[in-house]
């Protein structure tokens, strides 16, 4: 039985799309690049910044960093706003505390957003800990958030789950060793997380306590 449950952010209890495409915008406009078609921007949700960068804008490290301090010029001032939660989460959240199990959060956006943001929509009671990314990039990846999580809440590896939208946080689980349940609402495909590797499938919010009831 899975007693602890690890929640991606961006794509699995909140859809970000609008605060973090007008960030795109934004950094991307101070560099003279215009986008078009904003549906293009998802590509962002989910990995770290700068490897999005890289891989969109064909930018160098350094640039993608500097175009990560003009996303964030954004976004701490509006685009953390623009973000909305999945309708039922919070109905799912509710659910999985009732039957006992412990919640946290494992996200590759700043720790300080993270909390900002769950606290804004009322979703941070739900969670026994929050644990997201570093501003100074030292701790982005998945996997990394995922191993800081467990080693900073005293998670144990064995009965916990991780739940996201992209193969990212599939992978970071399988990383760490843990199973993982992919939920098709965000912005991943059911092919990318089966592909990743995922145990579980999950098509809504409410599907997943069943889902994780059904894997024991």
């Amino acid at each position: 039985m899975f007693t602890h449950l690890l929640f991606d952010l961006d794509g699995t209890l909140t859809n970000p799309f609008e605060g973090i495409s007008n960030a795109v915008c934004h950094a991307l406009e101070k560099r003279g690049i215009r986008i078009h078609d904003r549906k293009s921007l998802t590509s962002f949700i989910g990995p770290p910044l700068p490897d999005s960068f890289m891989e969109f804008c064909h930018m160098t490290r350094e640039e993608a960093l500097a175009a990560v301090e003009d996303f964030r010029e954004y976004y701490a001032d509006r685009g953390w706003y623009e973000n909305i939660p999945y309708p039922g989460v919070a109905d799912m959240l509710a659910a999985l505390c009732a039957r006992g199990k412990k919640l946290f959060v494992a996200t590759s956006k700043p720790e300080f957003f993270a909390e900002k943001i769950l606290s804004r929509f009322a979703l941070a009671d739900y969670f026994d800990g929050i644990a997201g990314a570093t501003m100074d990039e030292t701790r982005t990846k998945k996997a990394d958030v995922i191993a800081y999580c467990l080693a900073r809440f005293s998670v144990p590896s064995e009965n916990t789950m991780m739940i996201g939208d992209r193969k990212h946080d599939i992978l970071g689980a399988k990383a760490n060793g843990l199973h993982s349940l992919g939920v098709l609402y965000g912005f991943g495909s059911r092919e990318e997380l089966l592909d990743a590797g995922a145990d579980l499938i999950a098509e809504t919010p409410a599907d997943v306590p069943s889902a994780i009831d059904k894997r024991r």
